[in-house]
């Protein structure tokens, strides 16, 4: 039997404990535990949910990494257009890690209705496009299909409908200049047949969707000619590795630019939030310590005369130790139980119903994200209770201090 736990249970279980003089500072340090759990959890929970949510929206207008002609300046009516027929198109196999790639061109243009007008870029794409990030992006209307005849499908942001008054099933009047004969728009028809809203405010204002056909037409292209390539990686964390193979296999007359190159004040700010995440966790696991050790020295102190008893009927101090121990790992297990219930209560409650907004403006999305793994959560708690427990071990030293035979006499 083990008579380290016994007496650790019976301690826990008296009720002369409960009300003793130390309940108050025991039930302080495990609130400063639940505290700290809820602490970590939803600062991991909504910062990597904000740090994923950017930059799904990123790569879902830009791919994770673009591939162009080297000499494709930032205007999209100087795109230099590349064959499409590549090494690496359709099937990326030279490089691992790589998902999906996809043709793409873009093109300005003006929309213009009875009463308003307003700068677009149409992103024209193909039937290899991937509307998996659209489809949580749409609020009205469908997806089109480019797989088969041209048709003059085209879906715009919210932003751009609530601009213009447009709606679904509107004939939107698109106008676009050549580089050739600027004096002379070419205008095109479109049908709206769907609205989506990514939140991305900077891409949201200029970016509708339609054919790639269309601009091949108004470009004079041939019929293999594109803008680009969007290439999808497996493992985001993977990113710029494979960027520089893909930037290596790739014909030398054309670039190869990862969203991390190509908007790297973003991703720079995101990185902040790694930092501000590990100086929280940092925080909250000394303040718990600090807490547990306060609380394990006025248990010691309380019980100094059990202590005395103890070592009179032959306990050794490690025996002794692992007694206040136990009771000390009790603690933090009630301590960790109440933040972890409360944390993902609250983490449930904002993903349901986005009680806590964001300005779009800045955060780039409307409302705090949230990102769940059962990993984090088990490290977070794994950590938690072996680092609050490694430095509970110095204060429990006191132990073979304490002299019996003072012990049994303190009063």
């Amino acid at each position: 039997m083990n008579y380290e736990l016994f007496i650790a249970r019976r301690i826990i279980s008296a009720k002369k404990y409960k009300s003793s003089i130390s309940a108050p500072i025991i039930k302080i340090a495990i609130v400063a535990i639940a505290i700290g759990m809820i602490m970590m959890i939803v600062s991991i929970a909504t910062g990597v949910g904000l740090q994923n949510k950017i930059r799904e929206k990123i790569s879902a207008f830009n791919g994770h990494i673009t591939i162009s002609n080297y000499d494709t300046n930032f205007s999209t009516d100087s795109q230099i257009p590349i064959s499409k027929n590549q090494d690496f198109y359709p099937n990326f196999t030279s490089v691992e890690g790589i998902k999906h790639i996809q043709i793409t061109a873009l093109k300005g243009g003006i929309i213009r209705t009875a009463t308003d007008f307003e700068g677009i870029v149409l992103k024209g794409v193909g039937a290899d496009y991937d509307w998996h990030y659209f489809q949580d992006f749409l609020v009205e209307g469908t997806l089109p299909d480019f797989s088969n005849t041209l048709n003059a499908d085209l879906i715009i942001s919210q932003y751009l409908a609530n601009r213009l008054q447009l709606k679904i099933g509107d004939k939107i009047i698109t106008h676009f200049f050549n580089d050739k004969n600027t004096n002379k728009p070419r205008s095109i028809g479109f049908d709206l047949v769907g609205i989506y809203n990514s939140g991305f405010q900077e891409f949201d204002e200029q970016f509708v969707i339609a054919d790639i056909r269309h601009i091949q037409r108004i470009n004079k292209w041939d019929a293999d000619q594109v803008g680009g390539f969007e290439v999808f990686v497996n493992d985001f964390d993977d990113l710029d590795p494979i960027g520089l193979k893909v930037y290596n296999v790739i014909d030398s007359k054309l670039d190869a630019q990862t969203i991390r190159q190509k908007y790297f004040s973003i991703f720079e700010w995101l990185g902040l939030f790694d930092f501000n995440i590990a100086l929280i966790i940092g925080i909250m696991i000394l303040v718990a310590s600090i807490n547990m050790i306060t609380a394990l020295l006025v248990l010691i102190l309380e019980r100094t005369q059990m202590i005395g008893v103890l070592k009179s009927l032959g306990s050794t101090n490690k025996s002794i130790r692992k007694i206040f121990i136990y009771n000390a790992m009790y603690l933090i297990s009630v301590g960790l139980f109440w933040g972890n219930l409360i944390a993902l209560v609250l983490l449930f409650l904002q993903k349901q119903f986005h009680l806590i907004t964001l300005d779009p403006a800045t955060y780039y999305v409307s409302e705090a994200p949230i990102y769940l793994s059962f990993k984090y959560i088990l490290f977070l708690n794994v950590g938690t209770f072996l680092l609050c427990l490694i430095m509970l071990l110095i204060p429990s030293f006191i132990i073979s201090k304490i002299d019996p035979v003072k012990a049994m006499r303190f009063e």
